[in-house]
């Protein structure tokens, strides 16, 4: 190699350094969050793996679950898929193809909270990983795209080139596996075949759930008006949010209609059934219609002034709008001080 070629090469090896550094530092130091608030969880980056190439059993298979057991569930067409906490605990993502919709459930287990997001960002599909890092005791996703870093309850990317993206939701089901398989007895459920050795059915934060006063890392913000480790439903947008107790259905299905950030919305819940759903009372075409509590069980939960009637996933089952689709609420169900530190203040209906 002559000397002029040695110095290009030189030079080009300084310059990709130099690029890499460049990328490396932004990760590592622009945060749209408080970079000093950024904690290290203990396991590392992919020390909690995800899952991604998720197995499902049938109903009848799944002999490791008890009825008060709680299952995030999502439906797609006939394709009803039930994935238990008992395993998200273990693995925090679930990267996952229903009927061509490229999902991710992401689950954080010292929040409780488990919202569906699209995998498809600006045209492109990745997956997500656990990033390692918390934010307010709260997952930080990161793609495997861009290397972003992500805010699970912030909903956007905080770090890294898709910094200040918005994530787009997918509407999910929380409820306990008792009333899931009621619902329906035909879904798939994730089977503990993962690939990986974990102690499924044995929550790895010891007493977390149960003791209120037990909070593993710092929060910014806490607010005594509801126990930290009660599970709320929350609607959340334009940065704001509204939280829903159980204490404001009856045991059987009741529903409030509502108003929040200039939106008309319904909710509907069931403290025996242990599930809490929102939606648009705005439908497809505009109309704003009006609501009341479905005559036929469960998954049915909401009929209207048209004669319509509509499921838990906002699909009329029966009706003149049948096969039409309620827009679900940005929303998810988790643990009170989770809220209560993202949204300072938040209404409480």
């Amino acid at each position: 190699m002559n000397k002029n070629s040695l110095i290009l090469l030189l030079l080009a090896t300084i310059a990709i350094g130099i690029a890499c550094k460049k990328k490396k530092d932004k990760n590592d130091s622009v945060w749209l969050i408080p970079k000093d608030e950024v904690l290290d969880g203990g396991p590392g980056k992919d020390g909690i793996p995800s899952i991604d190439n998720p197995q499902f059993n049938s109903v009848s298979a799944t002999t490791t679950l008890s009825n008060n057991d709680l299952v995030v569930g999502y439906k797609v067409g006939n394709d009803a898929r039930a994935y238990p906490h008992d395993i998200l605990d273990w693995h925090e993502m679930v990267n996952d193809d229903v009927n061509g919709v490229k999902i991710a459930i992401t689950y954080c287990p010292l929040t409780g909270t488990a919202i569906g997001w699209n995998r498809v960002i600006n045209g492109t599909t990745t997956t997500f990983g656990v990033s390692g890092l918390l934010y307010n005791s709260n997952l930080i996703p990161y793609d495997r795209a861009t290397n972003s870093n992500w805010s699970q309850l912030l909903l956007k990317s905080v770090n890294g080139d898709l910094s200040g993206t918005a994530i787009a939701t997918y509407h999910l089901v929380e409820t306990t596996w008792g009333t899931w398989k009621a619902m329906y007895p035909t879904s798939n459920i994730l089977s503990t075949n993962t690939g990986f050795n974990r102690s499924y059915g044995t929550y790895p934060y010891g007493d977390f759930k149960t003791n209120n006063a037990s909070l593993l890392f710092p929060v910014s913000n806490t607010d005594s008006r509801v126990p930290n480790k009660e599970r709320v439903h929350t609607v959340i947008k334009n940065e704001k949010a509204k939280a829903y107790r159980f204490s404001s259905f009856s045991s059987s299905v009741s529903i409030i209609e509502d108003a929040f950030q200039g939106d008309s919305i319904v909710i509907a819940g069931s403290s025996s059934s242990n599930l809490i759903v929102s939606f648009s009372k705005k439908a497809s075409d505009g109309t704003i219609l009006k609501f009341s509590t479905a005559s036929s069980p469960l998954p049915d939960i909401f009929s209207d002034n048209e004669g319509n009637t509509w499921n838990i996933f906002g699909e009329a089952t029966a009706g003149p709008r049948l096969g039409e689709k309620l827009t679900a609420t940005t929303s998810c169900m988790g643990y009170w001080f989770r809220f209560a530190t993202f949204y300072p203040g938040l209404e409480i209906y």
